[in-house]
C-alpha cells in the first residue's frame, strides 16, 4: 500500500483545504479527512497482509523525503505554539522508552509465539543480552529523534526529555491470559498514538505535517498488525471478554506499580503528559472526535477478519488446533 503525500499549496495540505483561522467545525472536518485518507479498510487489510512477510523477512519501512528545513512555527493552525510544544514534549516522553516497551512485549510473547516475539523485541542470547533488534523497535525508535527535532525547530530550545518508565514484564500462572491482557494494552497504546498524530496533523500543515504523517503511518501499521495478530491468537475475544478484561484493569489498586497498572491511572498520566490542561475545549473535542472516527473504522474492518481468513493468512492458530 502506497501513501501519497500531496504537495502542499498555499491553502491545501494532507487534510485538504484549510484556513489559517480555523473554527471548531473546520478542525473536525480535517480530522475526518485524515481518517479517510490513512485509516481505511484497504490500508488496514494491506498492513495486516504484510505481517507474514515481516515475521520471516523483517524489512524497515522507509520514510519519504522530508523537507526539514521548511518546518516552521507558522505551520501550526488552530493551536498556539506553547500548547503544541507542550503536547509534543509529552509525546516525546511517552515514545522515548521504546526499548522497555519492546522487551516487555517480547517476554510476554516468546513462550507462546516466538516469531511475533522476534518481530517486536528481537532476540536475546542465553544471558539475556539483546543480540537482534526487533522490527517494531527499529521503526519506532525513529520517532523520538524526529519529535525532538520538531520541538527544537518550533520552540527554539532542546526538549528536556524525561522518559516515562515502561511497565516491566510480570509473569503469571496463565501465560496465555497474561498475554491477552498485555496485548489489549499494547493495541490500546498504538491506537491512542495514531489518534494523537491525526489530531496533531489536523493542527498543522506543510513540512511539519509531513513529518507527523510518517509517524502516523508507522503507528497505524503496528496497530493493525497487533490487532489482527491478537484476533488470530484469541478468536474468542468478544466485546464481553474485552469489557471484562478492561473492567479488571479499572479496579486494580492505583498504588500497585508492579502490576500491569490500572486504566484510570494510565489515562490520567497520559492526559498530564500531553498537557491536556492547556488545551481549549475545541481542541479536546477534536481529540475525542478523532478517537471516535478511528475506532469506527477499526470495528468495521474487524468485522471482516473471520477466523478462516486469519488462519489462511497466519496459519492455524492454537485455538483452531485445540478445537480440531
Amino acid at each position: 500500500m502506497t501513501y501519497v503525500l500531496t504537495k502542499t499549496a498555499s491553502n491545501m495540505d494532507l487534510a485538504g483545504e484549510f484556513v489559517p483561522q480555523m473554527s471548531g467545525l473546520h478542525t473536525l472536518q480535517r480530522v475526518r479527512r485524515l481518517r479517510q485518507r490513512y485509516v481505511t479498510e484497504a490500508v488496514l487489510h494491506d498492513r495486516l497482509a504484510d505481517l507474514p512477510r515481516q515475521l520471516t523477512q523483517p524489512t524497515l519501512r522507509p520514510w519519504g523525503a522530508i523537507a526539514w528545513g521548511d518546518v516552521s512555527p507558522d505551520q501550526l493552525i488552530g493551536i498556539d505554539r506553547a500548547t503544541f510544544c507542550a503536547t509534543l514534549l509529552g509525546t516525546i516522553n511517552t515514545e522515548a522508552p521504546i526499548r522497555g516497551y519492546t522487551q516487555s512485549s517480547r517476554q510476554y510473547l516468546e513462550q507462546l509465539y516466538p516469531a511475533m516475539a522476534r518481530f517486536v523485541g528481537g532476540r536475546v542470547d542465553e544471558s539475556g543480552n539483546l543480540v537482534e533488534i526487533g522490527l517494531w523497535e527499529r521503526e519506532e525508535k525513529r520517532h523520538t529523534p524526529a519529535l525532538a527535532k520538531l520541538y527544537t525547530m518550533l520552540s527554539g530550545e532542546k526538549p528536556n526529555i524525561v522518559p516515562h518508565a515502561a511497565r516491566p514484564y510480570q509473569p503469571a500462572d496463565d501465560p496465555h491470559e497474561n498475554l491477552y491482557r498485555h496485548g489489549l494494552h499494547r493495541v490500546a497504546t498504538e491506537y491512542g498514538a495514531a489518534c494523537l498524530y491525526i489530531w496533531m496533523m489536523a493542527h498543522s500543515t506543510g513540512a511539519l505535517q509531513a513529518v507527523l504523517a510518517e509517524l502516523l503511518i508507522d503507528e497505524i501499521n503496528h496497530m493493525t498488525k497487533f490487532w489482527g495478530f491478537g484476533l488470530w491468537a484469541y478468536p474468542d475475544s468478544s466485546l464481553l471478554k474485552i469489557g471484562q478484561t478492561l473492567g479488571q484493569a479499572m479496579v486494580q489498586k492505583l498504588s500497585d506499580r508492579t502490576t500491569q497498572g490500572s486504566l484510570p491511572h494510565t489515562l490520567r498520566r497520559m492526559m498530564h503528559e500531553l498537557a491536556w490542561q492547556q488545551w481549549s475545549p475545541t481542541q479536546r473535542l477534536a481529540l475525542l472526535y478523532t478517537f471516535d472516527q478511528v475506532i469506527k473504522a477499526l470495528w468495521a474492518w474487524n468485522r471482516t477478519l473471520t477466523p478462516a481468513n486469519l488462519d489462511a493468512l497466519l496459519g492455524e492458530s492454537h485455538a483452531t488446533a485445540s478445537a480440531n
